[in-house]
């Protein structure tokens, strides 16, 4: 059992309590004004050892970013690179200074409800959401390592802000053609982007050996993101290859283009040899393909549009959705109607139409129009 001491102080007498931890191993904690204090404080102690709740005072005195460096270090390990990034930055230059002095067992849940509104007031709403979940998962930490019972930022009701969904960018057949002539020497680059929907990265990692030219496929096996500068090849997003088709008229041009290289030459190189860059399309930028929009006179566009423009000429096609996810690589049928939910919004006419015309053929006198059923 645990003890209560008093000790003497400049601000007057405070009361120390000595306790016993489920280790065997004991502990203290001091400051208490009144001895009855002290008191209901071991009884709680020693209630919540015995019901396997025990929390340490001194490790739940550890800081914010303490805790914090040793939960990014074990994303850096566990993500990719572009996805680690604006996870790192986050913590960085917002979560760090905000909460790294604080420690774990200070945080409530108001204070988190009050920061992540301010987060919301001074920046969108994806990185409010981003920002908001490296510290409540830097305190899920906390909550299993036994330092403080509860997660202050998943307890109650936050309020995040809603993301709203972008309108994606579709291209018609003959606005890729367009684009793609307007493209000067990155024509073939722009149809294998608009026809097969792989990611930038994966295009940029694309070499001669992963073009199966008599299956009309690419196998998509490489990434190559950069990422502040670094070019890093790894995987493709999903963690797993792939086999792309590809239209007969893009097999032949990539034929001709490339001819006589080595077969783990890259198929769209940058100006250096090496690994394209990506192609930056903001409103200050003056790259290429901002150029070969305006020539085409199209809308400003991004180059990930071009995999949405992919999606939608697959299922103009007759593509059905289980296709279409193995073609953009997408961890499942559900998240391909997610995201592509209003491209198959015809789907729901034709579904009424097709039973519509069934149920008329099987019994085209028994219900007229305008008649009631038994």
């Amino acid at each position: 059992m645990g003890s209560v001491h008093a000790y003497s102080t400049k601000s007057g007498k405070r009361y120390l309590v000595r306790y016993k931890k489920p280790d065997g191993t004991h502990g203290a904690k001091r400051g208490f004004v009144r001895k009855r204090e002290a008191e209901a404080w071991l009884v709680e102690t020693e209630a919540s050892r015995a019901r396997g709740a025990f929390i340490d005072p001194q490790a739940a005195r550890i800081k914010v970013e303490e805790l914090g460096a040793v939960w990014l270090e074990a994303k850096r390990h566990s993500m990719k690179p572009s996805s680690f990034a604006p996870v790192e930055t986050a913590w960085r230059l917002r979560v760090q200074p905000a909460w790294g002095g604080w420690s774990v067992s200070d945080i409530r849940h108001s204070d988190v409800r009050a920061w992540v509104s301010t987060l919301s007031q001074e920046g969108g709403a994806t990185v409010t959401i981003r920002t908001y979940g490296v510290l409540a998962s830097i305190l899920d930490d906390a909550v299993h390592d036994g330092r403080i019972s509860i997660n202050p930022a998943r307890k109650g009701r936050i309020a995040l802000p809603r993301k709203t969904k972008r309108r994606h960018g579709y291209l018609t057949h003959e606005q890729v053609f367009r684009l793609a002539e307007a493209s000067g020497d990155h024509r073939l680059l722009i149809l294998v982007l608009a026809y097969t929907g792989i990611r930038w990265g994966e295009v940029a990692a694309l070499r001669v050996e992963d073009i199966d030219f008599a299956r009309r496929r690419l196998h998509i096996s490489r990434n190559a993101v950069e990422v502040h500068g670094q070019i890093h090849v790894g995987t493709p997003k999903s963690h797993s290859s792939r086999a792309v088709p590809v239209p007969q008229f893009i097999i032949d041009e990539l034929t001709r283009a490339v001819a006589g290289r080595r077969r783990d030459a890259l198929v769209f190189p940058g100006p250096d040899g090496s690994y394209m860059r990506r192609i930056r399309t903001s409103s200050e930028s003056k790259s290429w393909f901002k150029t070969a929009l305006r020539t085409a006179e199209l809308p400003q566009m991004t180059m990930h549009d071009l995999r949405h423009t992919a999606a939608s000429l697959a299922v103009q096609s007759g593509a059905n959705v289980k296709t279409i996810q193995r073609m953009l690589g997408h961890t499942s049928a559900a998240m391909t109607l997610d995201v592509y939910s209003d491209l198959f919004d015809d789907d729901l006419d034709n579904v009424a139409s097709a039973l519509d015309h069934a149920a008329h053929r099987v019994a085209p006198t028994k219900w007229p129009p305008g008649a009631a059923s038994d």
